[in-house]
């Protein structure tokens, strides 16, 4: 089985750990492992720890950029392993002999046709091992879900540095797509501080 994302998110988490400013790779790497962990099975963990480490950075502990990129590499290789997971034993698990199996199987086909046909919109709102479980194909997952987890990593990393935990509520209320605008918006904020920043100062 091809796991084509895997590549990119462990260079970028190399090239974090080797290069980051402030902190030590321990922390770095159990961020990454706690992410991890929630996008290959159920969220929580690694939001907790995306949180911690977003508040440790605006105390100038941790480098913020790198924490967003080692939970967004994170994110991508959990999300993987979560699809492969359920591609791999979810489904046997469900359409296993045993109670109410008629339901189930026909719940399996209602989601195949639904992931067959909006499965690229269903990724961004279901865990992983679920499009896994209904067999989405690779090359269809593998987009839609590093995407989803860059504006995961944005929106909560980068809240966290400049609003505290209180960020957990705030993209609980306004939903993904909030979450992306406020993602999209404190990028754009950040961008523009480090360009005044490197900008010659006039006169």
């Amino acid at each position: 089985m091809r796991l084509a994302g895997l590549p990119l998110s462990t260079v970028v988490l190399a090239a974090v750990l080797q290069h980051h400013t402030r902190g030590s790779g321990v922390e770095y790497g159990g961020l990454f492992l706690a992410v991890l962990v929630s996008w290959a099975s159920l969220p929580g963990l690694g939001e907790a720890a995306l949180i911690a480490a977003g508040i440790s950075a605006a105390h100038h502990h941790l480098d913020l950029a790198s924490v967003v990129a080692v939970a967004w590499a994170g994110a991508s290789v959990g999300g993987s392993l979560g699809w492969l997971a359920g591609m791999k034993g979810g489904r046997g698990l469900v359409t296993a002999p045993g109670p109410l199996h008629h339901l189930r199987l026909s719940l399996i086909e209602r989601g195949d046709r639904f992931y067959e046909r909006y499965g690229r919109v269903a990724v961004l709102f279901t865990p992983s091992w679920v499009a896994g479980i209904h067999h989405m194909r690779w090359l269809r997952f593998v987009v839609p879900s590093a995407a989803s987890a860059l504006v995961w990593a944005l929106a909560v990393g980068v809240g966290a540095y400049f609003i505290g935990p209180s960020v957990t509520d705030i993209v609980a209320d306004v939903g993904l797509a909030g979450a992306a605008l406020v993602g999209a918006l404190v990028l754009v904020g950040v961008v523009v501080v480090v360009m005044r920043r490197r900008s010659p100062r006039a006169g």
